[in-house]
């Protein structure tokens, strides 16, 4: 895909700007017309099978999609400008086309988005989450976070995402990113128990940040697994993100724990009554040597949440991803900057977040040198890992895969207070891949693909 030369890059952002002017007027009648704008400026070809479903989207005024847009035409409109413009021309369009030209040049992945975390602190203690076991003393300090947001610019990545630790520990700093880059789309997964009042209004100024609050469920599984009090905290932010007119989602993580409520169409319409444009969906995974592997979800659970995602995101006005048993969706694995990549608070560059094996450190390597690196080729040369695409992580459902590009990289193990053995993390993937690879067959039978 050729990149979009510059005055029709222009063009392109003056008529979405003129356009969603036009459509404040009146959403309903006019909202059909916003992808007629886009058809005027684009290359041919270019994404056309995806503006085609938006467009047949956007044209069935009954459609769950239709109604997902009115919801997002009750954003703050400065806000909701920030994120097209960003979102869809900076980060979708132009973006991705510069991603795959420098990939090309460098025979090497290149990400959508970069998953980074300002802080490894943290202001909750969840049973079973591996990034408690970073400790609470490592930070990206703010310049460090500017300069891998400058070379993700220049490689055409405009997305970026906090994880962590708490990335909201970091807030004032995270705004001043905000306000430094307006090009670009800054998402941050967030435990929401430090979401005020005032932070709201920083959102209002900078207009480019969008939360992702980490929900499970029920208030007795959330306060259970998170500490007493957290889900009252997590539902004040949501009402304080509502009332200021600002896009928000939810970040779930399913467990055999938490299943059945997470999957519930109970669950879905409390958090879309709340306020959530878009429900991540996290498969538990067993990283880390205190990993509770009893919470990883069963055959028949998983399965669960293949089919009541689907149904959901066919009938809710929300936007449901679950990111294992999605992977049909975007070929694969999408790690090791095939989409996206992680780097840690000590500046590890990790594959993915939940694989914690490196060999670069962004301190001492460019992003392009990190992205070239032995652990990182070895995803660009594997991918997919699996033909079957309920099977397309090289750790949960090949931990084989993984195994041998760790050892054949030279990768080490970047969790610096409690370093875990590649073999100690794949032993606790081998029984439960063997039992989820019949389903999965049976899902998604590869001799039909």
């Amino acid at each position: 895909m050729k990149l979009m030369d510059k005055a029709k890059q222009a063009a392109l952002a003056a008529a979405v700007k003129t356009g969603l002017g036009y459509l404040e007027k009146d959403p309903e009648v006019n909202i059909p017309k916003l992808m007629e704008l886009v058809d005027k400026f684009v290359p041919d070809g270019w994404y056309e099978s995806q503006r085609n479903a938006i467009r047949n989207a956007i044209q069935n005024k009954d459609s769950n999609w239709y109604k997902l847009i009115l919801r997002i035409y009750e954003l703050d409109p400065g806000v909701r400008e920030a994120f097209f413009t960003n979102f869809i021309i900076n980060a979708s369009l132009k973006g991705s086309a510069l991603q795959e030209e420098t990939a090309e040049e460098n025979n090497c992945n290149v990400p959508w988005a970069i998953l980074l975390d300002p802080t490894s602190a943290c202001n909750l203690h969840c049973t079973g989450c591996w990034a408690a076991e970073y400790g609470h003393k490592l930070n990206l300090d703010f310049d460090t976070i500017c300069s891998i947001v400058e070379q993700g610019r220049k490689m055409g990545t405009y997305m970026y995402i906090y994880t962590g630790g708490e990335p909201l520990v970091r807030k004032k700093d995270l705004m001043r990113i905000c306000e430094k880059y307006p090009d670009c789309e800054f998402l941050s997964f967030t435990n929401g128990t430090l979401i005020d009042e005032e932070f709201c209004q920083e959102m209002l100024r900078v207009k480019n940040f969008v939360p992702a609050i980490s929900l499970e469920g029920s208030e007795e599984a959330n306060d259970g697994r998170r500490g007493e009090g957290v889900y009252q905290k997590v539902m004040h932010a949501m009402e304080l993100l509502k009332a200021h007119k600002l896009p928000f989602g939810v970040s779930t993580c399913y467990t055999s724990a938490n299943v059945d409520s997470v999957s519930s169409e109970e669950f879905f319409d409390h958090i879309i009554d709340c306020g959530a444009l878009f429900v991540w969906f996290f498969h538990y995974m067993p990283t880390g040597n205190d990993a509770v592997v009893e919470l990883m979800p069963n055959p028949q659970q998983r399965e669960k949440m293949y089919h009541k995602i689907r149904e959901y995101r066919s009938t809710k006005a929300i936007f449901g991803m679950d990111f294992q048993n999605d992977a049909q969706y975007v070929g694969g694995c999408i790690a090791g900057g095939r989409r996206y990549l992680h780097i840690n608070a000590n500046g590890d560059v990790d594959p993915c977040v939940f694989i914690h094996y490196s060999n670069a450190n962004i301190y001492e390597n460019t992003l392009l040198e990190a992205l070239k690196s032995p652990i990182f080729m070895a995803y660009h040369d594997g991918q997919p890992f699996n033909e079957n695409m309920l099977r397309p992580c090289p750790m949960l459902e090949n931990p084989q895969k993984l195994r041998k590009m760790v050892e054949e990289s030279g990768a080490k193990s970047t969790d610096l207070q409690s370093p875990e053995s590649v073999e100690h993390l794949c032993a606790k993937c081998d029984a439960y891949a063997e039992h989820w690879a019949p389903k999965a067959e049976e899902l998604f039978p590869v001799k039909n693909k």
